[in-house]
């Protein structure tokens, strides 16, 4: 026996080794410990591989536990339209999430991943989803503490599908409204805005008082992580042609573009994604100095910076065309976290060659992953990796639809009432023996809504989501002895045969995103013009736009009674409805300038040669009716 002894005597050392290294105390998931020691102690433990990892975000549908656990993902995403399954629930959502996160955490280490989502006007891909008025109808209203309400109903239906993380808001400064991202703008005017990142604290919570400046922060369960986008001049395009150009000095970029990210910055917000367009011909994915020199180290930002979606591809022309070239440009700029989003091996590969050759330095990393870690620690995503059902009623409440139709109402400008002063039209007899409700956008769901609603670029009809229509919202409001007529697009002889009190034409533009939304003739689309000719040539009518943007209106204003401009409502359409008849008087001011012809643009208030149709911060004004 006695030559066995020292081998058995090491064999039970190894075991207590095994059994005291599986019980040590790891500081990370300790919630007790400062941040600061937390993310030191993971950061300690983590390999390049593990770090490289946590950098990386991919789409949903590559998302496999396998991969996830392979290759220590550290952030998924849905894209534009990206669902468990058509017209999911909650539940589905949640269980997509949490088999996601189960990945994440079967890992060596269990960091938890973060998913984020474009809720840009409410939970826009989720069916049921409250969908408000796109931003450039919230700008209309001035009032931040709506938006602020707005921010915190969306940060309940995000989380209510389990998801912590929101790209929005986005706080971009259209300056021409051809640009097909114009309606996700506040506003042409930066200080209209600054006022607009109120939704931030909606998002995330309020600061606490004693916090320090550019410090990430997310209050609990109730909250998203929000993300300030896209950095920085994205409205500033040449002819507003999407991920382009801004041609301006460093007074047009950092007096125009910039100013809202101080604010959200101040107010905590967690993430800043980074913009596709280039500031003089130097694309903002690869522009060290403004996302690291001025971001970071002069603004003092604290959480992490995202790329768009395949945002490092397009440093090059023709996208990805030198890929490795990519990873360095965009990683050596400042940028934090990567939406590869599909091809995440050639992403891992090329950065891990970097690295090893020295291209990119191990400081670079460790900085963007103490970032990234500091954002998790500070939602409590350790604590609460994985979602449960408890807030699934959130999801298209009855009180966020209260608060979607209040912002629907105080979001409609009143461009003209009656032909003379004297005579308004405005607002609308609820009692009248026929009245005609007329154009493509009266019971068209989708198009109230616009893109990024269900799908990247919108979807038309009614069969989308859960919402009320103008034409249902109509219905619902005259007296039960009012004959409502709908006809999309009736012709003149129909129109004067019979002999209707008034009509109601919504007319306006289709649904788009982005670069599909790129317009250089904004007009009202097809039959629209027509619709307006033939019944406002025969009937005294009112004309509701609903757009993403000022459209071509001059060659038909003369004829038309009552204009009213509604942007891109969302699924509450009762709020149209609401002050047409005057349960609620009109309020709105434009935010932006309507143009009198496109060959004016790009035309801003203050400009030397500001001629417009209405300019900005015009919008007549009407009272509540008591009875009528």
């Amino acid at each position: 026996m006695g030559r066995f002894s020292i081998p058995m005597k090491g064999f039970v050392l190894f075991c207590l080794w095994a059994v005291i290294a599986e019980a040590e105390y790891l500081k990370y998931k300790d919630p007790k410990q400062p941040m600061v020691t937390r993310i030191k102690d993971l950061m300690k433990r983590m390999t390049l591989e593990e770090k490289i990892g946590q950098m990386t975000q991919i789409e949903r549908k590559v998302a496999l536990p396998d991969v996830m656990k392979q290759y220590f993902i550290g952030s998924v995403l849905s894209g534009g339209g990206s669902v468990p399954a058509p017209k999911a629930s909650a539940e589905d959502w949640i269980n997509m999430v949490n088999e996601i996160q189960k990945g994440a955490l079967s890992t060596r280490l269990g960091i938890p991943m973060i998913y984020g989502i474009d809720a840009v006007h409410g939970h826009n891909n989720v069916y049921n989803a409250t969908i408000f008025p796109h931003n450039i109808g919230l700008g209309v209203t001035r009032d931040p503490d709506l938006v602020k309400r707005i921010g915190a109903a969306t940060a309940l239906e995000v989380r209510a599908t389990g998801i912590p993380y929101a790209f929005a808001p986005c706080i971009a400064v259209c300056r021409d409204p051809r640009w097909g991202r114009c309606y996700e703008s506040y506003s042409e005017d930066h200080n209209i805005v600054r006022t607009m990142t109120e939704i931030i604290p909606g998002l995330q919570g309020d600061l606490p008082a004693n916090s320090r400046k550019g410090v990430p922060f997310v209050e609990g369960k109730l909250k998203v992580a929000a993300c300030a986008k896209h950095f920085v001049g994205d409205g500033g395009t040449v002819k507003g042609i999407d991920e382009n150009n801004t041609v301006t000095n460093s007074n047009g970029l950092f007096g125009i573009h910039m100013p809202a990210y101080y604010n959200s910055i101040i107010k905590g917000v967690s993430t800043v994604m980074v913009s596709y367009s280039s500031w003089n011909g130097e694309k903002m994915h690869a522009n060290r100095d403004l996302v690291t020199g001025f971001l970071k180290d002069r603004l003092k930002f604290r959480g992490f910076v995202i790329s768009d979606w395949q945002g490092i591809d397009r440093i090059t022309s023709p996208p990805h065309a030198n890929y490795t070239y990519s990873v360095q440009a965009g990683v050596s700029a400042g940028i934090d976290m990567i939406m590869v989003p599909e091809n995440y091996k050639e992403f891992i590969d090329a950065l891990t060659l970097l690295v090893k050759d020295n291209i990119i330095p191990m400081s670079r990393i460790d900085d963007a992953v103490k970032r990234i870690l500091r954002v998790k620690f500070t939602m409590d995503l350790f604590e609460n990796p994985l979602a449960d059902l408890s807030l699934v009623n959130q999801l298209g409440s009855q009180e966020h639809r209260e608060l979607a139709r209040e912002a629907v109402r105080k979001s409609l400008v009143l461009l003209k009432n009656g032909k003379s002063t004297s005579q308004p039209l405005l607002p609308l007899p609820k009692k009248a023996p026929k009245i005609l409700v007329a154009g493509t956008h009266a019971d068209n769901l989708g198009y109230q809504c616009g893109g990024w609603t269900i799908e990247w670029q919108g979807v038309a009809g009614n069969d989308l989501t859960v919402g009320t229509t103008i034409l249902s919202a109509i219905k619902k409001t005259v007296d039960p002895s009012t004959q409502v007529v709908y006809q999309q697009n009736p012709d003149a002889s129909f129109v004067e045969s019979n002999k209707f009190d008034y009509a109601i034409v919504v007319v306006g533009e289709v649904p788009y995103a982005e670069m599909m939304g790129d317009s250089s003739n904004l007009t009202i689309s097809e039959p629209g013009p027509s619709t307006i000719n033939n019944v406002c040539g025969a009937v005294k009518c009112v004309v509701v736009v609903v757009s993403g943007r000022p459209v071509v209106l001059e060659p038909y204003v003369e004829k038309i009674d009552a204009v009213v401009a509604a942007w891109l409502p969302g699924t509450e359409g009762q709020g149209v409805a609401d002050v047409l008849f005057g349960d609620y008087g009109f309020t709105g001011k434009l935010a932006r300038t309507w143009f009198k012809s496109v060959d004016q643009l790009p035309m801003n208030v203050g400009d030397r040669n500001y001629n417009p149709l209405f300019p900005f911060g015009f919008g007549l004004t009407t009272q509540a009716v008591k009875l009528n």
